[in-house]
């Protein structure tokens, strides 16, 4: 009989390790940068549409993050002369966070981070991308309600 309940047997414990290991390295390539992880997704996701603000409830979607967690990562990015905070014009119960000049500026700066962490991994940009792509299913299947 086959011991499921052993280390090597649970996909949660490379998956965690696999997370700290790759956050570690992020670390001190975004220390040059003044920026903390979870701080660094949050520009990348308002990089991708960086003349239109986006609503907390947009970011938190796109990172898998409420709004409690996302709203000291907002201030500190404020803060920071990164992004603004203003209540939407058309719904007085929405805020949407924009760059600043400042925030779009420091998207240039940190353009070869991908590439600096690819190198790190000591992956190809191939299996890189297909580990992308079985992560992307992972999370998606286990989202679905009837996969709970």
């Amino acid at each position: 009989m086959v011991d499921v309940l052993t280390l090597r047997r649970q996909v949660c414990f490379p998956l965690y390790a696999a997370s700290r290991a790759v956050t570690d390295l992020y670390r001190p390539i975004l220390d040059e940068f003044g920026l903390t992880y979870p701080q660094y997704l949050v520009l990348l996701v308002l990089w991708e549409h960086p003349d239109e603000p986006q609503t907390v409830k947009r970011i938190g979607e796109c990172l898998h993050l409420d709004s409690g967690t996302l709203s000291p990562l907002l201030k500190r990015l404020e803060r920071g002369g990164l992004v603004t905070r203003s209540r939407s014009p058309r719904d007085e119960r929405s805020v949407e966070v924009g760059l600043t000049e400042a925030g779009r500026a420091l998207r240039d700066r940190v353009e070869d981070v991908p590439g600096r962490i690819q190198r790190g991994t000591g992956l190809s940009e191939a299996e890189l991308v297909a580990l992308r792509r079985t992560l992307d299913r992972l999370i998606e299947s286990t989202r679905q309600p009837h996969r709970r």
